[in-house]
């Protein structure tokens, strides 16, 4: 009895074994084979009765994570992109080149745009540091880098390459250089009458700006417009910003200019610029000369220059009428003298010149009876006088 159970123990133990070695057969995996046909059994087996194995999937480069330093990069700036890349395949890459290109809006700022790894495991992730530089001519907004990865792998016993490129964006913004002087106020602002504030702007970013709009908050004004809407200034452009306003009463005026407007990133911006105006009260209406004032802003500003002109030429018109009436009167006054002179040098009554009496005693004449000289003439008759 006793070897009969020794017997059927070992019996059992043979059988035991024999099903764990079964077992350990079965679950070993099982190759798979590339085949021109296949039975129903599923087994593939070529013309020639050998077995060749499928081919595996292609592994994929990823690139899983990458930053910049910050929400965008300056034109002009550098910094570091740093990239995670993964194998999201089921065997290892080996021999792998990375290469980077910042295509018109990047450069490398130092070193070089390409990089080796030796080997990548399947599920395996690596990350890379390039610093870069944005160029300043570059275009406000994001702009492409291209990661490309050439690489090789076996599968199946045979060694194969790929390569695949992965784009990324890097947005790039433009500093805002847009410029806006300071208000400018007229010399004289009075009450009642409408007066324009007025400020000039340049653009001298390299990106255009958007939704230019101009508000002048406060009390003691009103205005037709509340907002003055500009648009927008391209690159380069100036330009001037007019705001009209009425003051309702003399005294100071204090406001606000709010300039509104969307950089080249699409941000909204603000520039404040405070205000205070002196307000002059509007001259009374039977004031003498008070239209003339309150139209020409105020008198105290003197007279324009035609005006100087004008008084100028009028001085010398009367100047010169003066210089010739006195010139005419003396001109009338002395040939008066002269005819006086000559009225008395012809007059008979007085008698004749001092040098006629030597002519009287060099020829005497004798006078006949009745006023008649010798020798039968009358005596002539005696010039007549041209007085009066």
């Amino acid at each position: 009895m006793k070897h009969l159970t020794r017997r059927t123990i070992a019996i059992i133990v043979a059988l035991l074994s024999s099903l764990a070695l079964t077992l350990t057969v079965v679950s070993l995996p099982r190759q798979a084979y590339a085949v021109d046909g296949a039975d129903a059994g599923g087994a593939a087996q070529g013309s020639d009765g050998g077995a060749t194995p499928l081919a595996g999937p292609v592994p994929n480069i990823i690139i899983t994570n990458f930053a910049y330093g910050g929400d965008s990069v300056a034109a002009g700036s550098k910094f570091n992109l740093d990239f995670t890349f993964q194998n999201k395949g089921q065997v290892a890459v080996t021999n792998m080149v990375v290469t980077v290109d910042g295509a018109e809006g990047f450069a490398i700022a130092g070193g070089t745009n390409t990089f080796y790894v030796d080997a990548l495991w399947a599920g395996y992730a690596m990350t890379q540091t390039v610093p870069m530089q944005a160029l300043a001519s570059a275009k406000s907004g994001a702009q492409p880098v291209t990661v490309n990865f050439r690489y090789e792998y076996v599968d199946a016993g045979a060694r194969s390459s790929s390569q695949s490129d992965v784009k990324i964006s890097v947005p790039i913004s433009q500093p805002d250089r847009f410029e806006i002087s300071d208000p400018v106020v007229p010399d004289q602002v009075i009450a009642g009458q409408e007066n324009t504030v007025t400020m000039e702007y340049v653009n001298k970013g390299k990106g255009d700006i958007a939704n230019v709009e101009a508000t002048m908050e406060g009390e003691g004004f009103d205005a037709t417009m509340k907002t003055q809407y500009v648009g927008n200034v391209a690159s380069g452009a100036t330009g001037t910003i007019g705001y009209a306003f009425t003051p309702s009463a003399a005294g100071e005026l204090k406001a606000t200019l709010k300039v509104t407007y969307e950089d080249s990133d699409g941000q909204s911006k603000t520039k404040e610029f405070p205000l205070t105006v002196s307000v002059a009260d509007a001259p009374a209406a039977d004031q003498p000369g008070a239209s003339d004032s309150v139209e020409g802003r105020g008198g105290d500003r003197g007279l324009p220059v035609p005006a100087y002109v004008a008084i100028a030429v009028g001085v010398v018109a009367v100047i010169t009428a003066i210089v010739l009436l006195v010139r005419r009167r003396r001109r009338k006054a002395g040939k008066n003298d002269i005819d006086e002179d000559w009225d008395d040098w012809s007059a008979g009554g007085d008698g004749a010149a001092p040098g006629d009496g030597a002519a009287d005693q060099a020829s005497p004449r004798t006078s006949a009876p009745g006023g008649t000289a010798a020798g039968g003439a009358a005596p002539a008759p005696a010039a007549p006088s041209r007085k009066g």
